[in-house]
């Protein structure tokens, strides 16, 4: 059984009268401490299949499976528990809490799991040991960044869903925080999730997920993904 499993996933959103399918038929898996990258152009549906897989929204039809568990079929309540214990979310804004400095931020994480790791730890990991002092506001885009990032982390999660992580950073700094999410799922061998419309991030990932109309146009896998340092867009 596949880590991850989509089956026949759809979403429809009503407005008004007007129905809206962001996802139609849409299937796949993924493996066990894989770095999958979800690509497609704006309005494909990817950020509809992340919120779903993440639990923050919920399917029309079909079965999702994470861990052997129907996330498909969890109550509201069991939702809100799947989000707090087994999902870690990074977005494309940071989402830091601005009175709290960067260790408080990623403390937050301790408070709310069930076997989180060490704030401290993770802050020197993601490259800021020597920033946990300070607010958010006297952090660089690319450092609020690796504080989200290590927020996310501390949760200890099964899962790590990113949408569009460097989307609001420059090329160097956003090529940086791709390589700390890879680098991250090559010594932990966390399964992580990159959405993107940027086609050329795909060479990094073990497997490629292509979605175009709200549906898998094809899935890809690399023998041989290719270190983030290597890639140039």
């Amino acid at each position: 059984m596949a880590f991850v499993e989509f089956e026949n996933v759809a979403k429809t959103y009503h407005m008004g009268e007007v129905e809206i399918n962001a996802l139609h038929d849409a299937s796949f898996t993924v493996e066990k401490g894989e770095l999958v990258v979800i690509v497609g152009p704006s309005g494909a549906g990817k950020t509809t299949l992340l919120n779903i897989l993440g639990g923050m929204d919920t399917l029309t039809s079909g079965k999702i499976m994470l861990d052997g568990r129907e996330i498909s079929k969890l109550t509201r309540k069991q939702l809100t528990e799947y989000r707090r214990h087994d999902v870690g979310f990074v977005f494309q804004f940071y989402n830091l809490i601005g009175n709290l400095t960067a260790l408080e931020n990623v403390e937050l994480a301790n408070q709310i799991c069930r076997n989180p790791l060490d704030a401290a730890t993770v802050l020197q990991e993601v490259g800021l040991g020597n920033r946990q002092k300070n607010f958010p506001s006297q952090l660089s885009g690319g450092e609020q960044q690796r504080v989200a990032i290590a927020r996310a982390l501390a949760k200890n999660p099964k899962l790590l869903l990113c949408d569009e992580p460097t989307g609001a950073l420059d090329y160097q700094t956003g090529k940086a925080i791709l390589q700390l999410l890879q680098s991250t799922g090559r010594k932990t061998g966390m399964t992580i999730i990159i959405i993107t419309h940027n086609s050329a991030l795909t060479a990094m990932a073990d497997r490629v997920i292509r979605v175009k109309n709200g549906t898998i146009q094809s899935i890809e896998t690399n023998a041989h993904p290719q270190d983030i340092s290597e890639i140039e867009w």
